[in-house]
């Protein structure tokens, strides 16, 4: 129901078994506890994998957390192919280069000691993400990281060093998040990591809230749930600011750590907490006003809008279509293409809602609009794939609309 996350854990229907047998349940109540059908069971405890949604529906129908599902098993034992290391060599080379005796092989780029201009260019770099324009992104992101590493060995020392070192903080955040969007998730892991231990090193709190937000949003790619809501809540609490003289930034950095916490809580079968964690938000968002607080390189934009939509999220993670769709009229519609790209994540929410209670043709309608106007976004949304073919299997009709044909189309379907 909710944005499906590739799950690499291994073979959690071990655990899915021993859980349902402590409960006495047979595989049919199971199921129909979960709103499922038998054949996912038993694919599931007999070694298949499935979608983060379906792992929750189970753990909510046993009473467990959903990350408990994931904490047995052996090593992986599917097999996987090796295009992504082809197509993403440079930033492999960028991020996680060779080492020798000496240390990691010593980039060969010639360092413009210029940190104004390697801080426009990534600038430049984000905002290009920002707009979905990931091709460019993928072109000059390799360089990029190549002349962040040669500016912090260049200046090794004083307050040119620290800026250089805040800087490749923000490019890492940047890799890491690109990463995370086409779902290279152990090298965005790398980026993320490196990325807060240079925030740590620049004693730039903003950053380093920024970069674990980042990782807060890869974690719950990856299922690791107690990971992203612990990481996101004990940041949040360090780099709590004083509302009174909170920058807009700060209180952008803090509530979006705080939105991050009460979604993971929320898919770990966690309501109470997510609630909780997500009245803190609110505050951030309160503060703000009717302001906007912006960070482009790293976690985008927030205001009380971000708070609305995450607590949004939170029926739909929790099986409540009726009321995503009464609280999302209560929005005001946005006025320009901007506004609807800040909600176009929100707007998901909506189609999914709609499929669940019935009325697949409004999903579909969403959908068409997204795909005219954010493609290269809407490619990379598992969510949105899913939701249009449960849209098309729920209308029922044997021959798709035109719409419905151009959208089979865009998400690959035959």
């Amino acid at each position: 129901m909710r944005e499906r996350t590739d799950i690499a854990s291994p073979h959690p229907g071990n655990r899915l078994k021993e859980l349902r047998l402590l409960r006495g349940l047979t595989q049919e109540g199971l199921a129909e506890r979960a709103g499922l059908s038998l054949g996912v069971v038993k694919k599931l405890e007999g070694g298949g994998n499935a979608r983060l949604d379906t792992y929750h529906g189970l753990a909510r129908a046993l009473g467990v957390r959903t990350s408990a599902l994931f904490e047995s098993g052996g090593a992986h034992a599917a097999t996987r192919k090796d295009d992504d290391n082809i197509d993403l060599m440079p930033l492999r080379q960028a991020i996680a280069p060779a080492v020798t005796y000496s240390g990691r092989l010593t980039d060969t780029v010639a360092v413009d000691p210029d940190l104004g201009r390697l801080r426009s260019t990534a600038v430049e770099v984000g905002t290009a993400y920002h707009r979905d324009h990931y091709a460019y992104v993928a072109e000059f992101l390799p360089s990029l990281v190549h002349a962040a590493h040669a500016a912090v060995a260049h200046f090794d020392d004083g307050p040119e060093h620290t800026e250089a070192v805040r800087i490749r903080s923000d490019v890492l955040q940047m890799a890491g998040r690109y990463l995370t969007q086409v779902r290279a998730y152990d090298l965005a892991h790398t980026a993320l990591r490196d990325a807060i231990s240079d925030a740590v090193r620049a004693d730039d709190l903003g950053s380093v809230a920024a970069a674990v937000y980042q990782q807060g949003w890869l974690l719950m790619r990856q299922g690791r749930l107690d990971e992203a809501e612990q990481v996101s809540v004990t940041t949040a609490d360090a780099v709590e600011p004083r509302i009174s003289r909170a920058t807009k930034a700060t209180l952008g950095a803090w509530g979006k750590l705080l939105v991050h916490g009460s979604a993971a809580a929320a898919r770990n079968n966690r309501p109470a907490e997510a609630r909780e964690i997500l009245r803190l938000g609110r505050t951030a968002g309160v503060a703000l006003g009717a302001g906007q607080a912006v960070a482009v390189s790293s976690w985008g934009r927030f205001d009380w809008r971000t708070v609305a939509f995450q607590g949004i999220e939170n029926q739909l993670v929790a099986e409540k279509p009726d009321r995503v769709l009464r609280l999302s009229e209560k929005l005001p519609a946005p006025t320009d293409r901007k506004g609807r790209l800040f909600m176009r994540r929100h707007l998901l929410d909506v189609a999914q809602a709609h499929v669940m209670m019935r009325t697949p043709g409004e999903a579909t309608v969403i959908l068409w609009s997204l795909m005219n106007e954010t493609p290269e976004w809407l490619r990379h949304q598992q969510m949105a794939a899913a939701t249009f073919h449960d849209a098309v299997r729920k209308s029922g009709r044997r021959r798709m609309t035109l719409k419905e044909r151009e959208l089979a189309k865009f998400f690959g379907r035959r």
